[in-house]
């Protein structure tokens, strides 16, 4: 079995000169980090400084340091520690809370301490007002990008009306007009023209329904999400021979149309890009819904594809367009992919729904 190596290349000699530079650069770093310990380790730590100063003094003046003077410096050393930890622990309280707002958490707010005075009562304060304020906006953004998406897709929807209804309607009668005047006509070479031209038609007719049905699944209106991941698992079996199942739960509930609609796109996308990219045997479509939040796995055995590109900000196989969309609603995108080892793509979306939103499929 043959093995590659990687060979690096020769350190290089640093002049004395450049290495005492970085040395010296070097140790502002070191202060500063030590500097960024916790602000109570700073202050127990200049406590202990302050004692152990006087019991050098103590012991420098010619007295016995005894047992005694020693039990006293660790109990004010103890006693030091336990005001400190009772004083910063409105501090405390108030990095909990931004720590968990960073980590996603936007319910948070900083509870109002008896032991905090009154500036720390003010930043709490305000703090609390910021996040209210965070939340509000949350919730008008959230219902605008709701509009945007319903807007979006009405319009979707009166595009795929018009080219089913009405385009692929007169396509049809147009086939059905070049077939009567193929089996009437009595020139042969004529009647072969026309055979083609209603093949030509046949095959428009059922490339417009395709391009009605893409542009917008009436079934998703019609018949809810669960219909809708159903038909795009069998209509994507039929076209590529490849098997596409899906699991789904009794119940739908809590799905609004904007998210139907979202986790939709999502399936339709990553089934498009397993079928184009990936070269797949099978491809499972899984759908939970568990309390407050929708959970869509679409998972495939195929070659699978370079993620940095996606961390680095390049658009593949439309995986930026299902983040933005999913990122309208709150949601969230996690693709978990390698080469020749398959791809899954996870969206979660959150359930709660602003006041007024309707509810679709809920039971299916």
């Amino acid at each position: 079995m043959s093995t590659a190596s990687i060979k690096l290349p020769a350190p290089m000699t640093v002049p004395r000169r450049r290495a005492d530079r970085r040395s010296s650069a070097s140790r502002p770093n070191i202060q500063l980090a030590a500097l960024r310990v916790p602000l109570a380790a700073k202050l127990v730590g200049a406590n202990v400084a302050v004692i152990a100063v006087l019991l050098a003094a103590w012991a420098a003046t010619g007295r016995h340091v005894g047992g005694i003077v020693w039990l006293a410096a660790a109990a004010a050393v103890v006693l030091h520690l336990g005001l400190i930890v009772l004083a910063l622990r409105p501090i405390r309280d108030l990095e909990d809370a931004a720590a968990r707002v960073w980590h996603g958490d936007f319910g948070a707010r900083v509870d109002r301490s008896a032991l905090a005075d009154d500036d720390v009562l003010r930043v709490g304060t305000m703090f609390n007002l910021l996040l209210d304020g965070l939340a509000a906006d949350r919730t008008r953004m959230r219902a605008l990008a709701a509009e945007v998406i319903a807007t979006g897709d009405r319009d979707r929807a009166e595009l795929a009306y018009e080219l089913h209804d009405n385009a692929a309607q007169q396509g049809a009668a147009l086939v059905l007009e070049l077939s009567a005047a193929a089996r009437d006509c009595t020139d042969r070479a004529l009647a072969e023209r026309l055979a083609a031209a209603r093949d030509m038609a046949a095959e428009l007719t059922a490339q417009m329904r395709d391009l009605a049905q893409a542009v917008h699944p009436r079934v998703l209106d019609d018949l809810g999400l669960s219909a809708a991941l159903r038909k795009l698992a069998r209509d994507s079996s039929n076209r590529s021979g490849v098997t596409v199942d899906v699991r789904l739960p009794a119940s739908t509930q809590g799905i609004t149309a904007p998210i139907a609609s979202a986790l939709y796109r999502v399936a339709e996308e990553a089934v498009r890009n397993a079928l184009r990219h990936a070269s797949p045997r099978s491809i499972h479509i899984t759908l939970d819904v568990d309390g407050p939040q929708g959970r869509l796995e679409i998972r495939d055995d195929g070659t699978g594809f370079d993620l940095s590109k996606v961390e680095r900000g390049h658009a593949v196989g439309g995986v930026r367009l299902m983040h933005d969309r999913l990122a309208l609603l709150d949601g969230n995108l996690d693709v978990r992919t390698a080469q020749k080892s398959g791809t899954a793509v996870i969206a979660t979306i959150p359930l709660a729904a602003p006041a007024g939103e309707t509810l679709i499929g809920v039971r299916q």
